[in-house]
C-alpha cells in the first residue's frame, strides 16, 4: 500500500484516514467528496431524473469518488451525489452497505443502520464544502497525463478547468455526472446529440466559433507589427483596419468569372460598409483599453499585446471533447483526437502559455465583460494568474515547444 499514488487529494485524504484507523477523518473526507453512483444508460435515458440503486451480488451498492471513477463506457453512466443525499434516500429495502471504491486501497464498506446514516449526516453538515475548489488547479496524479501530447491539449482547456472545480487531466471525463453534462450541452451549446457535438468541436478547432471581427482587427495589427518591426501605433492600426475593410468591399463589388460566366456583384451599400468601419474603430479602442489593463494588472508584460483570440476555441475545443466524453456523443478516441488536435493549432497561433492565456482573457472579456471590468474580468484574471504561478499549473510542467 505504501506505494500506492493516489490519483488526486481526495483519494490521499481517504487513504492516510484508512491507513490511521481513523474512521471520522474517512467519514469527513467522503462528506467533502462528490462520489459517483452507477447507473444503466438505457434507464436514464429512459427517465433522467431517476436514479436507482443496482446492488452487487454480495448486496453492496457502490459508489466511486472523483478520481476512482471508472473509464467511460457506452452502457454505464454515473450520477453525482453528496453523502447527505444517500443518507436521506436510504431505507430499510437497500444494501447493508455503502461501498466507497471498491477494489481499491481507499476502498471501505459502510455499514446503514439508521445510526450510520444520521451519522453521515453530522458529517456533512460540519463539512466545510463539497468538491473541488473552483479556481484552484486540481489534477489527477496517477490515471490521467501529466506530460505529452495529451496532456497539452488538456491544458489548453486549463482555464475552464481551473474556473469550474475541475481536473484539468481527466480525458476519460464524467463531469458533473452524466445527466447534468447533458443538459450543460443542451442548455448553453442547443447539443443534443452526437452530430451536433462534433459540429461544434469542429467549429471550434478551426476558430470559427469565435467573432471573426475580433480576429480581422488583432491580424491586422500583426501584420503591421511584422511589417514595421516595433510598436504599432493605435490610429495607424485604425487606418489599416479601415483601408482594409474599404478594399474589401470593393473586391466583392468587382465583377467575377464564373463557371456560369461573368458574375455582376451589386455594390454593397454604403451605410453598410461605414457602419462596418466605425465598429472595428470602436473594437480597437476596445482592445486597446483592456490591453492596457491587462499590462497593469500582470496579464502582460510591459509592451505586450495580444496575437490572436483563436485561444478562447482551441481551449473550449479541449473542454468540448471531454464533455462529449461524458455526455457518450463521443468516445475517448474522439477525445483524445481532439485534444492533440487542439494542442497543434494553439502552438502555431501562440509563442508561449501566457501568450495564449491572454488571448483566452482578452477573448472572453470582449464577449462578457463589455468593459465592465467587473466578474468576468476579475475571474478571467485570477484564472491567468493562478495558471502562470502555481508550481502545479501545467502551464509552468509541460513545455510550449
Amino acid at each position: 500500500m505504501d506505494e500506492w499514488t493516489a490519483p488526486s487529494a481526495i483519494e490521499r485524504e481517504l487513504y492516510e484516514a484508512k491507513a490511521r484507523g481513523d474512521w471520522d477523518g474517512y467519514l469527513g473526507a467522503l462528506a467533502r467528496a462528490e462520489l459517483f453512483l452507477p447507473q444503466h444508460r438505457a434507464q436514464i435515458d429512459a427517465d433522467p431524473r431517476s436514479a436507482r440503486f443496482h446492488p452487487a451480488g454480495n448486496g453492496t451498492l457502490a459508489v466511486y469518488t472523483r478520481g476512482m471513477l471508472p473509464a467511460p463506457d457506452a452502457h454505464t453512466v454515473y450520477l453525482r451525489q453528496s453523502l447527505a443525499w444517500f443518507a436521506n434516500a436510504w431505507d430499510a429495502r437497500d444494501p447493508s452497505h455503502l461501498a466507497v471504491n471498491p477494489g481499491s486501497p481507499v476502498e471501505a464498506y459502510l455499514t446503514t443502520t439508521p445510526a450510520d446514516l444520521a451519522r453521515w449526516r453530522a458529517h456533512w453538515e460540519a463539512a466545510p464544502s463539497w468538491g473541488l475548489a473552483p479556481g484552484a488547479v486540481h489534477a489527477l496524479y496517477s490515471g490521467g497525463p501529466l506530460h505529452g501530447r495529451v496532456a497539452r491539449g488538456l491544458a489548453v482547456g486549463a482555464h475552464l478547468a481551473v474556473a469550474n472545480g475541475e481536473l484539468w487531466n481527466a480525458l476519460a471525463y464524467h463531469g458533473d455526472g452524466y445527466t447534468r453534462e447533458r443538459e450543460r450541452l443542451r442548455t448553453m451549446w442547443e447539443i443534443t446529440d452526437t452530430a451536433g457535438w462534433f459540429g461544434v468541436l469542429q467549429r471550434m478547432l478551426e476558430a470559427d466559433v469565435v467573432s471573426p471581427v475580433w480576429e480581422f482587427a488583432l491580424r491586422v495589427r500583426r501584420v503591421l507589427a511584422s511589417d514595421f518591426a516595433g510598436p504599432v501605433d493605435v490610429e495607424h492600426w485604425r487606418h489599416a483596419a479601415e483601408s482594409g475593410l474599404r478594399r474589401s468591399a470593393e473586391r466583392a463589388a468587382e465583377p467575377r468569372l464564373t463557371p456560369d460566366g461573368v458574375t455582376v456583384a451589386q455594390p454593397r451599400p454604403a451605410a453598410e460598409v461605414e457602419g462596418e468601419i466605425a465598429g472595428v474603430r470602436r473594437l480597437i479602442g476596445r482592445i486597446t483599453r483592456y490591453e492596457q489593463r491587462f499590462r497593469a494588472d500582470g496579464l502582460l508584460p510591459d509592451g505586450g499585446w495580444v496575437r490572436s483570440v483563436e485561444a478562447w476555441d482551441y481551449g473550449r475545443a479541449s473542454q468540448m471533447a471531454r464533455w462529449g466524453v461524458a455526455t457518450r456523443y463521443g468516445t475517448l478516441q474522439d477525445a483524445e483526437r481532439a485534444v492533440i488536435r487542439a494542442g497543434e493549432k494553439a502552438r502555431g497561433a501562440y509563442r508561449s502559455w501566457t501568450d495564449f492565456s491572454a488571448g483566452y482573457c482578452l477573448a472572453r472579456c470582449l464577449h462578457f465583460d463589455e468593459e465592465e471590468f467587473g466578474s468576468w474580468y476579475a475571474s478571467s484574471l485570477a484564472t491567468h494568474l493562478t495558471l502562470t504561478t502555481d508550481p502545479a499549473s501545467p502551464f509552468l510542467n509541460i513545455p510550449w515547444e
